[in-house]
């Protein structure tokens, strides 16, 4: 099938082409609208501050591989079940299971950045600010590190980062319109009715020389 050939296909089954993907738009609007639940993003970031770094080091790129392998194990360590067990218990949850923990450390930095993801911009921006507080205690506790310093606490988020609707939109409309096409393209191969002229030389090899119009009933 050519594409002019599926263009023509297209156009004669408008109304699906154009109902369908609107349906499937709609559908996923009011289920965005009333179904999914704002969420919260509460940020903090955080600066790692090793033992031995008001001594003099005669071997900085030692020292600075040394540092970013300690930011990158307090990294790994808000993450872990004590720090997480810890959160709950402070801000008064059974487990943070409701809410998503994201940790980003760059590699050429000590700088680690902590995000809270949740229905309750409170309750997240609270869960940040004792993961920056329960990290820093147990690390100094089982690392080489004098402390773990907020830079930027976190602050209650006054406008709700997610869910995208607009995007689950425009996602809902692609694939109706994607199942649209398939639906005519699929039902049009189905269909074995001989339609035009040139189906028929195709399915019998011979020329049509001529063809009877069809009548309409007389009343």
């Amino acid at each position: 099938m050519t594409l002019l050939e599926l263009l023509q296909l297209l156009r004669k089954h408008l109304k699906l082409v154009v109902i369908l993907p609107l349906a499937c738009a709609v559908l996923m609007a009011g289920y965005s609208a009333f179904l999914m639940h704002d969420t919260y993003t509460a940020s903090a970031s955080m600066y790692v501050l090793a033992k031995d770094d008001g001594e003099s080091n005669t071997n900085l790129s030692t020292d600075l591989n040394a540092s970013q392998m300690i930011s990158n194990d307090v990294a790994k360590l808000l993450t872990s079940d004590r720090v997480l067990s810890e959160t709950a218990d402070e801000v008064g949850l059974d487990n943070l299971n409701a809410y998503s923990v994201s940790v980003s450390s760059e590699t050429t930095s000590r700088v680690i950045q902590l995000s809270v993801t949740g229905a309750n911009p409170q309750t997240a921006a609270d869960i940040t600010n004792s993961m920056v507080d329960n990290v820093s205690q147990i690390a100094r506790e089982v690392m080489s590190v004098e402390s773990v310093n907020a830079i930027d606490r976190a602050t209650v988020p006054a406008s709700p980062s997610g869910p995208n609707r607009t995007l689950y939109v425009a996602v809902a409309f692609m694939a109706g319109l994607f199942l649209a096409v398939a639906i005519v393209v699929v039902a049009d191969m189905l269909n074995t009715k001989v339609r035009s002229e040139d189906e028929v030389e195709e399915l019998l090899g011979i020329p049509v020389v001529g063809r009877i119009p069809a009548m309409k009933e007389e009343r």
